[in-house]
């Protein structure tokens, strides 16, 4: 089952992570072809088994996603001998991924300094609540928190309402995106050179407020507060909203200037309407959005989901249905672009790989599976351990592996 194929196949990634981030990190990088060999406690496993539905085969949905293409070792790496287990591992990897609370690894002997003796070029990626440095690095941390904390959930929602999270975990999703980004960096620096192994420190708050980007320079810039704005975005000077159509369907409009907003306008009120002075610059669309709010929707309630989404279209509007799930699964552009994706003899689909690389695409090989420790005797064995040596690791508990 070892990876033979990819733009990352040369890459051996350790993932000692759990939950989300860190393995959406590895995820992302095995979907590229890298070898991403994920630790797991023997006889207990990582709690992402168990947090969601499960699938025909008993097996959870999520984390089939999330363990995909990846080898399952369950390993107790803070017994002496499953720590020279990892050090083998270590010793011929590329990458290691971690997201545990800071002070973990120091106290079970795996500080940076250690590991980067054991293999001067690996990259290290820690992910934490609140970073490995600063007065917060101690506590513990979690999505939501990071969610508040740079500022995404006060920026959703209605003004009159409390702040909103949105409906799937940002903040643990986009740090893995972040966290396979800043590993890609820190090989690069590697093979030109300019660096040996490093560590990347990456804080769960921090992607989001990087990918926000704008509410900082808003306020330190511009003076102004960027604050809850319900179906628009804050500070919105163009047109935006979502609304019900006949058919119970939701559409979506936004436009980006003032002359695309009065092409909105136009499909959605006539020539007449969008022509006015006032809309003829952003500031006259800020000054009027609950008038121009109230039409749109009116407009949309008048047509099925779709009839107004073509009336939009002929306009050279911007307007698109709001899916869900169904929705997805049923788009052809979405079926055309190959983005949703599974193996045979699986009801399971996931997300495929994304981006698209058109020489050395990434794909899905296989979803992760039941058992826990299911590539642990496989494994060892390519780091050298006799049959014997692996007997005495399985019987003592250091090693699991299916039904052990």
């Amino acid at each position: 089952m070892k990876v033979k194929d990819g733009p990352l196949s040369d890459l051996r990634v350790i993932e000692l992570g759990h939950v989300i981030a860190a393995p959406m990190c590895g995820a992302l990088l095995s979907d590229f072809g890298a070898e991403v060999i994920k630790i797991e406690r023997p006889g207990q496993g990582d709690m992402l088994r168990v947090l969601s539905a499960r699938a025909k085969d008993g097996v959870g949905v999520w984390w089939k996603t999330l363990a995909r293409n990846k080898r399952l070792v369950a390993l107790d790496w803070k017994t002496d001998e499953g720590r020279e287990v990892l050090r083998r591992l270590i010793e011929n990897a590329q990458v290691l991924i971690e997201n545990f609370r800071p002070g973990v690894l120091e106290r079970a002997g795996l500080a940076p300094e250690v590991m980067h003796e054991w293999n001067p070029d690996l990259v290290i990626v820690r992910i934490s609540g609140y970073g490995q440095t600063g007065p917060r690095s101690s506590w513990p941390g979690f999505g939501r928190a990071g969610e508040a904390m740079s500022g995404l959930a006060h920026m959703t929602g209605f003004a009159d309402n409390a702040p909103m999270h949105p409906g799937f975990p940002a903040a643990d999703s986009t740090t893995g995106l972040m966290a396979a980004y800043g590993a890609m960096m820190a090989l690069h620096a590697v093979h030109n050179g300019s660096a040996r192994g490093q560590v990347v420190d990456l804080a769960i708050f921090e992607p989001l407020l990087r990918l926000i980007d704008y509410h900082v320079p808003t306020r330190t810039g511009a003076g102004l507060p960027v604050d809850r704005n319900g179906l628009q975005a804050p500070n919105a000077y163009a047109p935006a909203g979502v609304f019900r159509a006949g058919d119970g369907k939701w559409v979506t409009v936004s436009a980006g200037s003032a002359a695309t907003g009065r092409r909105l306008l136009e499909a959605a009120g006539g020539q007449e309407w969008a022509e006015q002075p006032q809309f003829q610059s952003l500031d006259g669309f800020a000054d009027h959005t609950e008038e121009i709010v109230d039409r749109l929707g009116a407009f949309v309630a008048q047509h099925d989901a779709q009839k107004a989404i073509d009336i939009f279209k002929s306009h050279d509007a911007v307007a698109a249905m709001v899916y869900d799930v169904d929705d997805i699964l049923a788009d052809p552009q979405i079926a055309a672009r190959g983005d949703i994706v599974g193996v045979e003899g699986d009801d399971t689909r996931v997300v495929g790989p994304v981006p698209k690389l058109d020489k050395t695409p990434g794909r899905l090989r296989w979803l992760g599976r039941g058992e826990l420790g299911a590539d642990s005797r496989a494994v060892l064995e390519e780091l050298g351990f006799d049959p014997e040596q692996i007997a005495a690791l399985v019987d003592k508990g250091t090693v699991g592996e299916p039904d052990s």
